[in-house]
């Protein structure tokens, strides 16, 4: 056990055999499993993607990044053969250490999955916490997420960066891969929760994504506070500017994350699981799609609830800030 160590990690159940399904967010199943539903779409990008996708980009990281193993980055490669075995992903992905100053990190590929880390993370990050990083993208992996996550990067960077006009008509798939996009990253928050089994290492490591320095210490309970303030405060133009600030954005905001988090271990799911209660990949998936959308939904229409909720109280004070001039002008 190294320094940076803050759990006996000896106590961690092993998750034999466990499902993606157990961890899935109901509105990224619903909408992967639309997409997994028009006819040779998977096959169709496979073969588009594959001609020159995956090759390119693997060997731009061969050419410019550090692959981790027994000697390069061994306590990196310590984590992820740790964080595979708890997850039970068979087959180990290949992982990189990539030069770049923005903390962050991603599953790629379209036929055979691996990981980048940057390497900004690992001076921001200490070591449980990066390996929560790792359990997050091989949850992506185990949950089929890459070759989608794969084509949305390969659209934004094609329209963006070299044909602009054609992003104006393939914004609207832009725009739901985004929206799906942040659903699988609440899905993979789970993952890592269930990879570390230690709730307060995953929300440290969220913390630190979103504002974490080098050598500074953070305080978890505050940035607690701080998710819970932004869930619940605000007004009615404060919900619109929540919205807007998503779009476009391919992460929720860290504070979301958070509260995701604690509202699914509220659940009792992330305990059973914990227990042994969860589904096999070699079970039947017995929850019907209709159920994952009506789920989904459910999540949607909660929200938009919340929103005219605020629309309600916001006219109220309206009215009540009204009615306090007039009747002051009345009285003078």
């Amino acid at each position: 056990m190294d320094d940076n160590d803050n759990k006996d990690t000896s106590q961690r159940r092993v998750l034999t055999d466990i499902s993606p399904i157990a961890w899935e967010h109901p509105a990224d199943r619903a909408a992967l499993n639309a997409l997994r539903k028009i006819p040779g779409f998977d096959l169709a990008l496979r073969k588009v993607f594959g001609m020159f996708g995956e090759r390119a980009i693997r060997l731009a990281f061969k050419a410019n990044a550090v692959r981790v193993s027994e000697v390069q980055y061994p306590w990196v490669h310590e984590r992820l053969l740790r964080v595979c075995e708890i997850l039970d992903l068979k087959e180990v992905p290949e992982l990189y250490i990539s030069q770049t100053p923005v903390v962050n990190a991603g599953a790629v590929g379209l036929g055979d999955p691996f990981i980048v880390l940057n390497s900004s993370m690992l001076e921001v990050l200490d070591r449980d916490e990066t390996e929560a990083v790792i359990a997050h993208e091989v949850g992506h992996i185990l949950s089929g997420h890459v070759l989608y996550r794969t084509l949305l990067l390969l659209l934004m960077k094609l329209t963006v960066f070299r044909f602009p006009l054609a992003g104006i008509a393939v914004l609207p798939l832009l725009l739901a891969l985004l929206e799906w996009y942040r659903k699988s990253e609440l899905s993979c928050d789970r993952a890592a929760l269930l990879g570390m089994q230690d709730p307060e290492i995953v929300m440290s490591s969220l913390m630190k994504l979103a504002g974490g320095t080098r050598g500074e210490q953070l305080n978890l309970e505050a940035f607690i506070a701080q998710s819970d303030e932004y869930r619940e405060g605000g007004d009615l133009l404060d919900s619109v500017y929540k919205v807007l600030n998503a779009i476009g954005a391919t992460h929720p905001f860290a504070v979301v994350r958070v509260a995701e988090l604690r509202d699914w271990i509220d659940t009792g799911t992330y305990e059973r699981i914990m227990a042994g209660d969860y589904q096999r990949r070699d079970e039947a998936d017995m929850r019907p799609y209709r159920q994952d959308v009506e789920e989904a939904m459910r999540g949607y229409t909660d929200s938009a609830h919340e929103i005219f909720d605020e629309v309600d109280a916001a006219v109220d004070r309206l009215k009540s800030k009204v009615g306090d001039v007039w009747r002051k002008s009345r009285e003078t």
